[in-house]
C-alpha cells in the first residue's frame, strides 16, 4: 500500500479483480442450463451430468484454504495470474472435450483455477484499500458474486440458443485473456513478508477433509445420509479434519492459526456465515423449483424472475447505500438487521409467494436487502480479524464456509422437502416448508453471529 488512503489506483484494481471473480462466478451457474443439451449431444448419464458439475465443486472447495495459504507465501498477483490461467486453459478444454471423462477431468482442472481467483481477489482488495474503504470495496466484491448469480444462466440460455454447448465454455477464454492482461499491467504483488515455509501436511489434510466432506453434504440426497458411501466419506472428512486441527495446534508455521478461533469477532463472523449461507443456498435452490413447478415459468423465465434479488444486492452495494447503513449502525446490527431482511423475503417466499409473483417478487426485494447489508459486513469481519498477512488464508475461510454452508443447506432443506412430500403434502407445501426451515436458520444465524461481534466489541473496547 502506497498511501494511508490505499493504493493510487485501488478502483481500478478493484475493477480488474471483479472480472477475475466474475469469469469463475459465471461459470458456476451457467452450466446448469446446458444440462439438457449435454444430456443429448454427449449421451451423459445422471451420474455424469453430476459429476460435471461436482468435479468443479469438489476440487474448488477442497483447495480454498491451501489456494489461500499460497497465495499469502508466495504472493497474491502469481497467483491471481496463475489462476487465470487455469482457468482459461481448463474452459477450453471443457468446451472441446469429446466424450464426457474429458469434460469431467476439464472442470477439474476449472476448480483448480477458481479455487486461486476466489481466495486471491478479496485477499488483493483487503490489501489495495484503507481500513476506512475496506468495506465498501468488500460490498463491490460481494455485488459481483450476486451478478454472476444472476447473468449466469441468462448467459448461458442465450449462448445456447445460437452455439452449440462448448461455447458456455469458450466465452470464459476471451474474459480470462483480458482479466490476465490487466491483473499484469495494474495489480501490485503482495504477499507475507516472513515467508513461511509451506504446511504441506497441513494442504493435503485440509484438502482431503474438505473434499470429503462437501461430497458427502453432495450425495447424501441422492444415495441417502445412511448408505455406505455417504457414511464412508463422512467418517474420511472427520478423521482427516480432526487430524488437520491436531496438526496445526502444533506445526511451527501453520497454514490456519487455530488461534483465530479465540476472537470472538472472528467465531462469530464464521457462526453467521455458515447459517446464512446455509439458509440462503437451501432456500434459493428450493426457489428455483417454485418458480418453476408451482408458478410454471420455464428455466429461461424463471432465471429471468430471480433476476431482481441480484439486482438489488448489486444497486445497494455499487452505490454505496449499503457500506453508508453498516457504517452509522456498526458491524452487529448490520449482519442482524440484514438477516432478519433475508429470514422475512424467505417467509414472503413461502407464505405470499404461492399466490403469484407479487409476493415472490417481494420476498426476492428483501433478501436482496438483506444480502447487500450482511454479506460484505460478515466478508469484513473474517478478514479484518485476521493479520493482513494472512489474507489469503482469511479470503480461504470465507470461501470454504460459503461453499460448505451452501451444500449444506441444499441437502438439508432438500431432505425436509422430500419429507413433505412423503408425508402427503403438496409440492407447493413441501418448498414452503423448506423456505420456513431456512429462514429461522438465517435468522437464527443473525443473532448468534451479531451477540458474539457485540461483545467482541465490548472486549476490545
Amino acid at each position: 500500500m502506497s498511501s494511508p488512503h490505499g493504493h493510487p489506483r485501488r478502483w481500478v484494481i478493484l475493477g480488474v479483480i471483479c472480472l477475475a471473480q466474475l469469469t469463475v462466478l459465471l461459470d458456476n451457474t451457467v452450466l446448469n442450463v446446458a444440462i439438457p443439451s449435454l444430456t443429448r449431444e454427449l449421451h451423459a448419464a445422471t451420474s455424469d451430468i453430476q459429476w460435471m458439475i461436482n468435479a468443479y465443486s469438489l476440487v474448488q472447495s477442497g483447495l480454498l484454504l491451501t489456494a489461500g495459504s499460497a497465495a499469502d507465501r508466495y504472493g497474491r498477483k502469481k497467483m491471481l495470474i496463475t489462476g487465470l490461467a487455469l482457468f482459461g486453459t481448463g474452459s477450453l478444454a471443457a468446451g472441446l472435450a469429446g466424450s464426457t471423462g474429458q469434460l469431467i477431468a476439464a472442470r477439474a482442472g476449472m476448480g483448480i483455477g477458481g479455487a486461486l481467483l476466489m481466495t486471491t481477489t478479496l485477499a488483493v482488495a483487503m490489501q489495495i484499500f484503507a481500513p476506512a474503504e475496506q468495506p465498501k470495496a468488500i460490498g463491490i466484491w460481494s455485488a459481483v458474486n450476486a451478478l454472476g448469480f444472476a447473468c449466469g444462466p441468462l448467459i448461458g440460455g442465450f449462448v445456447l440458443d445460437h452455439f452449440w454447448w462448448g461455447a458456455i465454455f469458450l466465452i470464459n477464454i476471451p474474459v480470462a485473456a483480458l482479466a490476465l492482461a490487466a491483473v499484469a499491467a495494474l495489480v501490485p504483488e503482495s504477499k507475507n513478508p516472513r515467508g513461511d515455509r509451506p504446511d504441506l501436511p497441513g494442504a493435503l489434510l485440509s484438502t482431503l477433509g474438505m473434499a470429503s466432506l462437501v461430497y458427502a453434504v453432495i450425495s447424501g440426497p441422492a444415495h441417502g445420509w445412511t448408505s455406505a458411501r455417504v457414511l464412508g466419506t463422512a467418517a474420511v472428512a472427520l478423521v482427516a479434519l480432526s487430524a488437520f486441527a491436531w496438526w496445526e495446534s502444533r506445526a511451527d508455521a501453520p497454514m490456519l492459526d487455530l488461534r483465530f478461533f479465540r476472537d470472538r469477532r472472528f467465531t462469530g463472523a464464521v457462526a453467521g456465515a455458515v447459517l446464512i449461507t446455509f439458509g440462503m443456498g437451501g432456500a434459493l435452490f428450493l426457489l428455483t423449483q417454485h418458480l418453476q413447478f408451482v408458478l410454471g415459468y420455464g428455466p429461461l423465465e424463471a432465471g429471468l424472475r430471480t433476476a431482481p434479488l441480484a439486482l438489488t444486492v448489486v444497486a445497494l452495494n455499487f452505490t454505496g447505500i449499503a457500506a453508508k447503513w453498516s457504517a452509522r449502525l456498526g458491524t452487529p446490527p448490520s449482519v442482524a438487521l440484514g438477516m432478519v431482511l433475508m429470514a422475512a423475503g424467505l417467509v414472503a417466499v413461502a407464505e405470499v409467494g404461492t399466490g403469484g409473483y407479487t409476493g415472490t417478487l417481494l420476498g426476492l426485494l428483501l433478501i436482496g436487502a438483506g444480502c447487500a447489508v450482511a454479506n460484505p459486513a460478515m466478508a469484513h469481519a473474517i478478514m479484518s480479524a485476521i493479520p493482513p498477512e494472512k489474507a489469503g488464508v482469511g479470503a480461504g475461510v470465507n470461501g470454504t464456509l460459503a461453499e460448505f454452508g451452501n451444500g449444506l443447506g441444499v441437502a438439508v432443506l432438500g431432505a425436509v422437502l422430500s419429507s413433505s412430500l412423503a408425508s402427503g403434502k403438496s409440492l407447493s407445501a413441501g418448498l414452503g416448508a423448506g423456505q420456513l426451515v431456512g429462514s429461522v436458520a438465517v435468522l437464527a444465524g443473525g443473532f448468534v453471529a451479531a451477540g458474539l461481534l457485540r461483545r467482541a466489541e465490548r472486549v476490545s473496547a
